[in-house]
């Protein structure tokens, strides 16, 4: 009986959200669209709602810290409605004469967007937005740690569309508590998903028969090679792996260093805050945040302070340390300290050559996070050019504070995005940022045009003369 009412709840909100897409299309326009985006961005935006969201989410979760969510929630956002200010997403867009062809974007539909608990107020945004700016509707299924915060939220949203007279049902979440049963029958209903979370989350939704966009895990690993800027290098990484306690998939997992310059390279990193484990302290670490190879809460997107005392460090460490460094030799499947952590240490690699860091980097990918992004800190633009062409990875992500360059940045040219796809290396239907091209249908009127066959001898010219 409860889970036919689970069900029949699910259905009456996929229907709303399909009459209420139905009207926002047949009396839509990209400027209704827009002033859509700008309603909905601005509900998180305002500072007043960001700070009390920000700190509700941290509560609710456990995970990360308000300062930086709040900072993740506004540039974010900003940087994303920068990405689509001015862009047609509806409508009549391009016509090509030479070729006889018209191009229109039509919305999806309903879209489904699963979202992690590690981004309970940016994520959810970011997809709304997307699919808004094309005439869709669109129902988010949170987490479970993560849903009492978007309800908040939510309610914001509704009030800022009311303003703008459209419907409110455009934007709908799944009702709490969340469950495994309701995003099921979500996914089923719906005419396009959205996952971001755990692999799990990824292979459900490619299994559920609707069309899905599913992101890949993170794992990010990062070179420095001996004509890095150091002391630039130790900021960024600094900066990147202590951003909302490492909850970001594109926070760094893995260092690895050249011999030639690990001397220097550590020293810079310890003044950025880093603190380098022995070989006691590193398995105490092991033990403490992995249990039979799964990731404990113990030090899971923690406080600095918390993980210090959870590892018994308070006599090593000082009021400047902000992260760990863990020594080790292993990687791949076998080493749990080359997998992703959340959590503000990284495992730290020294190697001979350029060579020997690129194996690996690709032996801590093969292992988890394939696809995603590689992190290089150098001047060698070759080197960048290599690691595009062997590593299986859909970003190269040169001398920049890498969680926030990965999806997207000010000083960058990818979209602003929460969801890397990461290509057929990570088992993804994409390979690019999530953004709104991936929320349209395009439409193409095709004409007569003057005929363009080829002669065989232009075609197999080459073949044939060998």
């Amino acid at each position: 009986m409860t889970m036919s009412i689970e069900l029949s709840d699910i259905d009456l909100i996929v229907g709303k959200a399909r009459k209420a897409q139905r009207d926002y299309e047949a009396n839509g326009s990209q400027d209704l669209f827009d002033l859509a985006c700008q309603a909905v961005a601005w509900a998180l935006m305002k500072p007043e709602n960001n700070q009390v969201l920000s700190q509700r989410a941290v509560e609710e979760t456990g995970l990360g810290n308000a300062k930086d969510k709040t900072q993740k929630n506004h540039n974010k956002t900003l940087g994303l409605m920068r990405d689509l200010k001015g862009v047609k997403a509806f409508g009549h867009v391009t016509d090509d004469p030479q070729l006889g062809l018209t191009t229109y974007l039509r919305p999806k539909g309903v879209i489904a967007a699963i979202v992690p608990s590690t981004n309970p107020l940016a994520t959810p945004v970011n997809n709304i937005i997307n699919a808004l700016k094309s005439g869709n509707s669109i129902v988010i299924a949170p987490s479970p740690k993560g849903a009492g915060v978007l309800r908040e939220l939510l309610i914001i949203i509704h009030k800022n569309l009311e303003k703008i007279g459209l419907d409110k049902d455009l934007v709908q979440m799944v009702p709490i508590p969340p469950s495994k049963v309701k995003t099921q029958r979500l996914m089923e209903l719906v005419d396009l998903l959205v996952v971001t979370g755990s692999p799990n989350n990824v292979r459900a939704g490619y299994s559920s028969g609707t069309p899905a966009l599913g992101v890949g895990q993170g794992n990010v690993v990062t070179i420095i090679d001996e004509t890095a800027d150091l002391q630039q290098a130790a900021a960024k990484i600094s900066a990147s792996k202590t951003f909302d306690n490492a909850t970001s998939c594109s926070s760094e997992n893995a260092v690895i260093i050249l011999k030639e310059v690990y001397e220097d390279a550590l020293c810079a990193l310890e003044q950025e805050g880093g603190l380098l484990l022995d070989q006691t302290e590193s398995d105490r670490l092991v033990s403490t945040h992995w249990h039979n190879g799964k990731i404990t809460k113990a030090l899971l997107a923690q406080n600095i302070e918390v993980i210090i005392e959870n590892l018994n460090l308070q006599e090593r460490a000082n009021s400047t340390t902000k992260f760990l460094m863990v020594p080790t030799k292993e990687a791949g499947s076998e080493a749990v300290l080359s997998g992703e952590k959340m959590s503000q240490f990284f495992a730290l690699y020294v190697v001979e050559n350029f060579d020997e860091a690129v194996a690996t980097a690709l032996k801590v990918q093969n292992y988890q996070g394939a696809g995603h992004s590689i992190g290089l800190h150098s001047y060698d633009e070759k080197r960048a050019h290599h690691l595009a062409m062997v590593a299986k990875t859909c970003r190269v992500i040169v001398n920049q504070a890498h969680c926030f360059a990965t999806g997207g940045f000010f000083n960058n040219g990818l979209p602003f995005s929460l969801s890397m796809g990461c290509g057929s290396w990570g088992r993804n239907s994409i390979d690019d940022n999530l953004n709104w091209t991936h929320f349209v249908n395009k439409v193409k009127i095709v004409r007569v045009i003057e005929e363009d066959i080829p002669k065989l001898d232009d075609i197999f010219r080459e073949f044939w003369n060998r």
